[in-house]
């Protein structure tokens, strides 16, 4: 299944040019490399629900598959990405949040700090990953191999469900 991917950078100094998006790369990267994912958008824009909420319409509108955001995820005041996402989203896919939460809790307590979700508009499946790149890896690993299966299931495509049936 050919995967048309955004990756959307959540963060008031990548924005501004002062920090490297190197979450953003790590999970373009994970995305060609792992499922064979075209990467048609890349976006880097500032903590606020507006243009986090546009930016993510936006990939929607382009028909991508799938949209993965990184950073905003925590609880500092400017930490929005959760409440723009929930913005977009019809459908949230709460297991995806919790598989990743419940495997990095496994590795540092902070891991339950995360507030990211999951969830579809339509057909494009949203993930809300943390700003850091070795949270980015982590997360992804644990739901990577879900992906496939969510976006074929999105898409009205695949058989049951059920293996052994």
């Amino acid at each position: 299944m050919a995967i048309k991917a955004a990756v959307i950078t959540i963060s008031d100094k990548g924005w501004r040019g002062e920090r490297e998006d190197v979450s953003g790369a790590v999970i373009a990267e994970i995305l060609g490399g792992r499922l064979g994912a075209e990467i048609v958008m890349r976006e880097v824009v500032p903590d606020e629900v507006r243009r986090i909420r546009d930016v993510l319409l936006r990939a929607c509108n382009l028909g991508v598959d799938l949209v993965v955001t990184t950073g905003g995820t925590g609880v500092s005041p400017r930490d929005v990405t959760p409440e723009a996402t929930r913005e977009v989203i019809e459908r949230e896919l709460p297991g995806f949040s919790e598989a990743m939460r419940f495997e990095g809790f496994k590795k540092t307590p902070h891991a339950i700090i995360s507030r990211g979700i999951c969830g579809l508009r339509g057909k494009t499946l949203i993930i809300n990953l943390p700003g850091s790149p070795k949270a980015v890896k982590e997360g992804l690993e644990v739901i990577l191999p879900a992906i496939p299966h969510a976006l074929e299931k999105a898409r009205g495509e695949g058989g049951e469900c059920a293996e052994g049936s």
